[in-house]
């Protein structure tokens, strides 16, 4: 706070000092076009740049530069609520603090005039405007400090929501769709028609993957809901394996994720490959054939049975024989390029299947049984499963 202006200039303030609000709103709304009168009464800034301009102006005159005075609790109080209604009417700080150094110019010219017609001395004259120019940096400071006490205070309600609408879209079972609407108006994230789910893998790094993520990285299994995957939320993710869930609706954002989880679980058993982001979509026939692993293993056992007689080495023949037989429709030419044999081996090899399976090999459904069976034994053998 700057000190008592002398009795003299005082007086004379005082006597102007309805005129040299309305010059300090002028030339502030001249400076900072948001200041200007808006057509929607709600949000016109004018009373509120006028009654901050008047405080700070009757404040300086009616207070001593004290830090002890007993006002001054009410005068900060005054100035943080400037600071919370300039973020609460979406404008910036920087259109604070320009405002507050444009005023206090503005009723510096005023006062330096007024001076110089009553006589105050040079000396006087300077120690008061650098006493009014510290109270402006004072003024900025506990004016942001309202605005950005009101801005934590929105961003962390808002996050709040944020992730109470991903344990809506997540939750099983699933949420009413009119909840869910309700609840993203809340927020700035808009419903998409469809979403991605991801796992993400716990670390001690954070990470802040934007607002176009509904996010909990917080947790033992962190998560995020996006409507579209980038390389760009992988970025700001580093050091932490992802699986990225299939497309999916947003009613169905919970299976996305039951899927990201377990494609992720496998890349941890060195089932499927450890890449940075793993998609779901691309593995979807291993994570199909996984679901039930227990039932996989009882297919691969009764589908396979046939070769148990067999030695290691004879078996694994065969079997790779019969899977490149079965992707490849037969022909011999094509099994023997995809093994490196020559044909004629392949046609032993599968003279010896024909001995094994016998009919099973011209029955479709048969077929496809038994590639599965294979393909689940090779899975299965890289988790070290029975």
């Amino acid at each position: 706070m700057i000190a008592s202006l002398p009795p003299v200039l005082d007086e004379r303030v005082r006597a102007v000092s309805g005129d040299l609000v309305r010059e300090v709103v002028a030339e502030i709304q001249a400076a900072v076009p948001v200041y200007r009168p808006d057509p929607d009464p709600e949000r016109d800034p004018t009373v509120i740049v006028v009654r901050n301009a008047g405080a700070a102006i009757f404040y300086c005159l009616e207070n001593p530069g004290d830090s002890a005075h007993p006002d001054i609790g009410k005068w900060e109080a005054t100035f943080r609520e400037a600071g919370r209604l300039e973020f609460v009417q979406g404008r910036t700080m920087d259109a604070l603090q320009t405002a507050v150094r444009v005023g206090a110019r503005s009723a510096w010219r005023r006062l330096r005039v007024i001076g110089a017609e009553i006589g105050v001395p040079t000396d006087t004259m300077l120690v008061l405007a650098d006493r009014i120019f510290a109270y402006v940096d004072e003024l900025c400071a506990v004016a942001i400090a309202g605005y950005t006490n009101a801005q934590a205070t929105a961003t962390g309600a808002v996050e709040r929501r944020r992730k109470q609408l991903l344990k809506m879209l997540l939750a099983d079972p699933p949420v009413s769709p009119h909840a869910i609407r309700e609840l993203a108006e809340t927020t700035d994230w808009t419903l998409p028609r469809q979403v991605h789910a991801v796992a993400v893998e716990p670390s001690d790094t954070e990470g802040r993957p934007g607002p176009e993520a509904l996010a909990d990285l917080t947790s033992t299994t962190p998560c995020l809901v996006v409507a579209e995957w980038t390389d760009a939320l992988a970025e700001r993710l580093p050091q932490r394996r992802i699986a990225v869930g299939p497309a999916v609706p947003l009613e169905r954002a919970a299976h996305s994720l039951s899927v990201a989880r377990r494609a992720l679980a496998l890349v941890h058993r060195g089932v499927l490959r450890a890449d940075p982001v793993l998609h779901c979509q691309d593995h979807l026939p291993a994570l199909v054939l996984l679901a039930d692993e227990y039932l996989l293993a009882q297919i691969v056992r009764d589908a396979l049975a046939p070769f148990d007689e067999l030695t290691q080495k004879q078996r694994e023949r065969l079997t790779a024989t019969l899977l490149a037989w079965l992707e490849t429709r037969g022909g011999v030419n094509e099994v023997a390029c995809r093994l490196a044999v020559h044909p004629q081996t392949v046609r032993y090899r599968m003279h010896q299947l024909e001995e094994l399976l016998g009919d099973r090999l011209d029955d479709p459904a048969e077929r496809l049984t038994m590639e599965i069976a294979l393909r689940g034994a090779i899975l299965l053998a890289h988790n070290g499963s029975d």
